[in-house]
């Protein structure tokens, strides 16, 4: 069993990440992503996706284990991998629904970002929290943060690496409706029904024109955080960074 696993019912493809215990984003399950995103565009009859994550959180963010194997090219390809896939679900002509519980952290904020949608539990935590390990986003969360808080809140969300709680995402612009733990999946599958219930040519349409208004320079600037992600990823902080959280231990920076 992959680690996203694929379920259709009625015009609506629901896709689980299945990492316990945090949903961590690793290679692995990005390919499963991927894969199940191409079986859903050969299906021709799915009208929405709904992403929502088995256990405890949504996810937690990457796999951090995975970081100590990089190196700077290494870093950069990294980058630009989650960048391509978050681009593909967000350029995609099916809309998806983020259905955000317990933690969207890092690269799983990011993987919510690129979702349509985003309907949020008022106790959820959502943050990037890269900072604190010394590094910084790196699936365009310092793209995507601002256009959905405003600038203001993505320069202290982003510089803090503190998370905001569920209740705020509402006010904030960051989620389309917060809810209570217990109701989150009924809420989804209420907007998934009310979309699904509609002409597919509509809804592909309406997808590819709401689509026009991302920037034009969208593309030069997520190769700059690519960029900025291998610069950062190579600095002595970084390492004492992701060491430290693999250690559970507050890492001691040098600004190295």
């Amino acid at each position: 069993m992959g680690h996203i696993q694929l379920e259709v019912a009625k015009h609506i493809a629901y896709l689980t990440i299945k990492s316990p215990p945090a949903n961590a984003l690793s290679s692995n399950l990005l390919d499963d992503l991927e894969s199940q995103l191409n079986t859903i565009e050969e299906d021709g009859s799915i009208k929405v996706i709904v992403l929502h994550g088995e256990g405890k959180f949504f996810s937690a963010g990457a796999d951090i284990k995975e970081f100590t194997s990089l190196n700077d090219p290494s870093a950069y390809k990294f980058a630009e991998r989650g960048q391509k896939l978050f681009d593909r679900l967000e350029n995609s002509s099916i809309p998806v629904i983020a259905a955000i519980h317990g933690a969207a952290l890092g690269g799983g904020l990011e993987l919510a970002m690129a979702c349509h949608m985003r309907i949020v539990t008022e106790t959820a935590k959502l943050g990037l929290p890269e900072i604190t390990l010394g590094i910084i986003p790196g699936y365009a969360g310092t793209q995507r943060l601002p256009r959905y808080v405003g600038t203001s809140k993505a320069y202290e969300m982003i510089l803090t690496g503190k998370p905001i709680s569920g209740q705020e995402t509402l006010s904030l612009g960051l989620a389309n409706k917060v809810v209570k733990e217990d109701d989150l999946m009924k809420e989804v599958n209420e907007l998934a029904k009310s979309i699904s219930s509609m002409s597919k040519p509509s809804i592909n349409e309406i997808m590819r024109l709401l689509s026009f208004q991302k920037s034009e320079h969208f593309e030069q600037n997520v190769n700059e955080e690519a960029l900025s992600f291998q610069r950062v990823f190579g600095t002595e902080d970084a390492k004492e960074g992701i060491q430290a959280f693999l250690e559970k231990r507050k890492p001691k920076f040098q600004d190295k």
